[in-house]
Formats: C-alpha cells, structure tokens, sequence
C-alpha cells in the first residue's frame, strides 16, 4: 500500500481526498492545512496537521495549493529525497524544491467546492524525474482513474491552455447567455439541449467540423441584426472578436 500525505485542504486537495480514502491501493496518512482546526469530511482529526515540521515519512507527498504558493511551500519541507509532486498545469517541475525528487500529479478537470466528480474518468497527467518515481505516480494514478498519461512540463502548460478556452470560456459564454435571457424574460432551460448536444458533437466531430452558426455560413445580415441587438458593449465586443474568429478560421479552410 502506497502512503500518501496530502498538503493542501482546498479544492483539488478535498476532491483528492473523496477519491483516494478508502481506496485498497493507498493509505492518506496525514492532511496537511494552514488554517488551524480546520476538517475534512470523512476524515479523522489525528490525520490533520498544521505544522509542516509534524508530517510523518510517506512514499508520496501531493502539494495541492494554489500555483503561488507551490515553491514557498516546497521549499518549507523539512526532509530530503522523497518524491513531492504538485497538481498544478501551469507551475514547471522546478516548483519542487530541489532537495527533494520532483513530479507532477496533475488531475485535467474542473473541481468545484461540494460538487462530486467520478475521477474513473478524470484524466491525470502525470510527470517524474524518472522511471521509478514514475511507476509510483502511475499506480497512484491508476487506482483511481482510468485515464492516464505521461506529460511533459511544456505539454501540460498546452493543455492548461487549452481548457482554459473549452472549460473556463466557455462557461463565461454561458453566463453571457443566460444573462441576455434574463434582460428577455427567457429561460436558460430552453438553451440546454442545445448546449448538450454541441458537447455530444464532439464526441464524433472534430471542432471544426461540428461547427454551425452565421460566421460560419457568413451570414453578415444575421451577424449585424445579432450586433444591433445587443446593448451591452461588452457583450457586443465579445461577438465581434468570435465571429471574426470563425470567420478567420474559415478562410484558411
């Protein structure tokens, strides 16, 4: 059985928690937070600690803070060649601080406070110095997702990226479409088969193909109506700088 600390009791660090606790594979021996007293549902309170100094010898430590505390806290670690990982897709390798083996755990998936999530599906990009470090965060990662792969420092910052666009964007354009909603009097409910089946698409097409819309037919007299509809300006430039987007897109088909 792999022992693992975790350091971190936020978001990413608690959803860790739910998929590792009674888990064959692997034992969380201790939870590090900042805040004292602070608890972790389903999880005993001799198992919490508050002072980096009292973490006990584990095969894995997992850094799950935010991505400007992930060197300080590193560096805080008072021990030396045991394997730490963090969970970040932006921070480099290199957060880890030197004196200990360096890796990266990190779980591609938007974690909400309270909301559960089948980690089965998760996708864990994972990342070691080498081989052996590797094979632990592999058979950590395997224990609790299906979807596993090695990844690189320059990958992973691609894919951030990216999920950025396809997750955080895109939600923002869902607010931004409920709010026009709501200036109307229309119900968002309306829009969510819409919005389900765009997702489902894409489980046969690529983007680009699955793409519709007046920019993509160059429907200029809709593209200018939808323009002199909107009475927010904000609402107005995000329009335009899309539309131009795709419009863009088609011409180098």
């Amino acid at each position: 059985m792999i022992k693992i600390v975790i350091i971190g009791s936020g978001n990413v660090a608690q959803h860790l928690v739910a998929a590792f606790e009674n888990n064959a594979a692997v034992e969380i021996i201790q939870i590090y937070s900042r805040k004292e007293n602070s608890k972790i549902a389903g999880i005993d309170t001799y198992r919490m600690v508050y002072d980096l100094a009292f973490l006990k010898e584990a095969d894995l430590y997992i850094i799950a803070v935010s991505d400007d505390a992930i060197i300080d806290v590193a560096a805080q670690l008072q021990f030396i060649n045991r394997l730490v990982v963090h969970t970040s897709g932006t921070a480099p390798l290199t957060a880890i601080d030197i004196k200990n083996r360096k890796g990266v755990f990190y779980p591609l998936q938007t974690f909400t406070k309270n909301k559960a999530v089948d980690f089965n599906t998760i996708p864990i990009c994972l990342e070691a110095e080498n081989s052996t470090d590797y094979r632990v965060l592999e058979a950590v990662a395997k224990s609790i997702s299906n979807a596993v792969y090695p990844i690189n420092s320059d990958q992973r910052k691609a894919l951030h990226v990216a999920a950025v666009f396809v997750n955080n964007f895109t939600n923002h354009l869902y607010q931004i479409g409920e709010e026009v909603c709501r200036e109307h009097q229309v119900s968002f409910e309306v829009l969510k088969p819409l919005i389900n089946e765009t997702v489902a698409k894409l489980n046969d097409l690529a983007p680009v193909d699955a793409q519709t819309g007046p920019a993509k037919r160059n429907d200029q007299s809709t593209i200018e109506a939808h323009l002199d509809y909107l009475t927010n300006n904000n609402q107005k430039n995000i329009y335009k700088i899309l539309t131009q987007s795709i419009l863009d897109n088609g011409k180098k088909l």
